[in-house]
């Protein structure tokens, strides 16, 4: 069996859902290899990519940064100059289309930051198909501009109360609902996450963002960049940026992942640092767990990466050894939120906020003439209420 055959990465990855979902996973997964190699589909999705999307994204010189960093040269590929403001847009257009060639008039998905939310609502709007959000009820407040752009889109939200409120939680409320309704629904799954062939699926619309980013960088330079820098939470900005890079040793890769408050359980989403192999939402991958092997709420300060789980390819990548995670904290990500503003007048979300934490200190240590790429996985708007309240003195949960 190889890594990227059959759904496993390594010993990570597999199918591990309910019997119910089996019949709706093998349509998809048949569907998914029909239309890949579908020059027709191909075009179809090209087209929207390019005209409703606005790809390619742009490939930035951050001149400022570089400067005041004094290392490498620092270039921002910007996902956050996607229509609807992050990288989730790439995933959500990709499979509403599947959905709309499987006859589906229903489509649902998790959201946790609500930028997989808002795609998601976007393309429902745009393609006429009914649309439901599920989203932990802590998320509804704290993304809360997201959540009344998705519900302008015409996108009903279904806030999830139970647990803590948060990703997880809307991923289980999903698809439970898909089990239950699966002849007329397909679920939009938002991150390289859940059973075979979501992470594949995923991995292979977001790859994009790596392709491009290789495409652009050897026109402005005629070279491979010497690091590659992206945040972490179930992991699909970052497998799509790290993709295509994988085969190319000499790329150094960085994940960011969210360290919280601290180490103890329930402070933190560092799935890889401190995560042990385990079953989550129909995949094996490494999971923060206590040792009963139940899972432990995680914490972070960005919506987007409050998970306790992670994508099984980059359990592969990570314990692999081809890419590097490290985790970052809270108060780390909110310093270079502002820093980033401030110089470069870009406010990033606060996901990709610990992809620029990380990205300072690799930058600074490889020097002068070497180049580094961070994703910009995403804008900041939804996010500078929830960071003047935290600044202004008040606790987050």
């Amino acid at each position: 069996m190889g890594k990227y055959e059959a759904g496993y990465f390594g010993e990570f990855g597999g199918r591990y859902a309910p019997e119910i979902l089996t019949e709706a996973l093998e349509e998809l997964e048949s569907t998914y290899r029909k239309l890949k190699k579908n020059k027709k589909f191909q075009n179809e999705l090209n087209f929207y990519l390019k005209n409703y999307v606005g790809r390619p994204s742009p490939l930035t010189y951050a001149e400022r940064l570089t400067k005041e960093w004094g290392g490498a040269n620092i270039w921002l590929k910007r996902e956050d100059l996607n229509h609807t403001g992050a990288h989730k847009i790439n995933n959500a257009i990709g499979q509403a289309l599947l959905a709309k060639h499987m006859g589906k008039k229903r489509i649902i998905a998790e959201t946790g930051a609500g930028q997989h939310g808002l795609a998601t609502a976007t393309v429902g709007a745009m393609f006429g198909l009914e649309t439901i959000i599920y989203m932990g009820a802590v998320d509804v407040k704290r993304q809360n501009l997201n959540a009344k752009k998705i519900e302008m889109l015409g996108a009903k939200i279904l806030p999830v109360t139970s647990g803590e409120a948060t990703l997880k939680e809307a991923t289980s409320e999903a698809m439970r609902d898909w089990a239950l309704n699966v002849k007329t629904t397909h679920y939009i799954v938002g991150s390289a996450i859940g059973p075979h062939p979501f992470p594949t699926i995923v991995r292979d619309l977001q790859s994009l963002i790596g392709k491009e980013t290789k495409k652009q960088f050897k026109k402005a330079t005629k070279q491979l960049p010497d690091a590659v820098v992206a945040c972490v939470g179930g992991g699909s900005n970052a497998i799509g940026m790290f993709h295509d890079f994988v085969k190319d040793k000499k790329v150094k890769l960085y994940g960011a992942e969210a360290g919280g408050m601290g180490q103890k359980p329930g402070e933190h989403s560092a799935t890889i640092t401190f995560g042990k192999t385990g079953f989550l939402h129909g995949t094996k991958t490494l999971i923060i767990q206590d040792t009963n092997g139940q899972i432990v709420p995680a914490h972070s300060v960005s919506a987007g990466l409050d998970y306790p789980g992670v994508g099984p390819e980059h359990a592969y990548l990570s314990t692999s050894g081809r890419v590097e995670y490290r985790m970052v904290t809270d108060e780390e990500a909110l310093a270079s939120f502002l820093e980033i503003t401030r110089l470069e007048g870009i406010i990033p979300a606060l996901e990709t906020a610990h992809a620029f934490h990380v990205a300072k200190d690799v930058a600074k240590k490889l020097g002068k003439k070497k180049h580094l790429v961070v994703c910009l996985s995403g804008r900041g708007d939804k996010d500078v209420v929830e960071v003047l309240r935290i600044l202004g003195g008040g606790k987050h949960e």
